[in-house]
C-alpha cells in the first residue's frame, strides 16, 4: 500500500513562493507518474501539474505555466512543486497523487495524499 505525505504549505503574500513536497513510501516510486491537484472551497478538484516516471516530461495547467515547476527525485521517493509569483487565486488545498500515467484527469490516479493548505493573501 502506497502512502503519500505532502508538506510545505502555508500562508504567503501575493508574489511570494512556496515549495511543496510529497514523500512516497510503500512501493516503487520511480515506476509511476506523479501529479499535483488542488481544490478550493466550493470548487472541483483541478489539475495543476504532472510528471512522468522518468522525470523527462512535465505537464501544466495554463494558469500556472511559467510560475510553477514540478520535479521529482526518484532516489528520495519525493516529488516537488515549486510555486513562484503566487496569486490569491492559487489558494487551495494541494494534493499529490500517483498513477500509471501523467494525465490531467484525477480519476486516472490511484493514490492520494492528505493535502496541504496553501493560502495566498493579497
Amino acid at each position: 500500500q502506497l502512502q503519500l505525505v505532502e508538506s510545505g504549505g502555508g500562508l504567503v503574500q501575493a508574489g511570494g513562493s512556496l515549495r511543496l513536497s510529497c514523500a512516497a513510501s510503500g512501493r516503487t516510486f520511480s515506476n509511476y507518474a506523479m501529479g499535483w491537484f488542488r481544490q478550493a472551497p466550493g470548487k472541483e478538484r483541478e489539475f495543476v501539474a504532472a510528471i512522468r516516471w522518468s522525470g523527462d516530461t512535465t505537464y501544466y495547467t495554463d494558469s500556472v505555466k511559467g510560475r510553477f515547476t514540478i520535479s521529482r527525485d526518484n532516489a528520495k521517493n519525493t516529488v516537488y512543486l515549486q510555486m513562484n509569483s503566487l496569486k490569491p487565486t492559487d489558494t487551495a488545498v494541494y494534493y499529490c497523487a500517483e498513477g500509471p500515467f501523467a494525465y490531467k484527469d484525477y480519476r486516472t490516479y490511484d493514490y492520494w495524499g492528505q493535502g496541504t493548505q496553501v493560502t495566498v493573501s493579497s
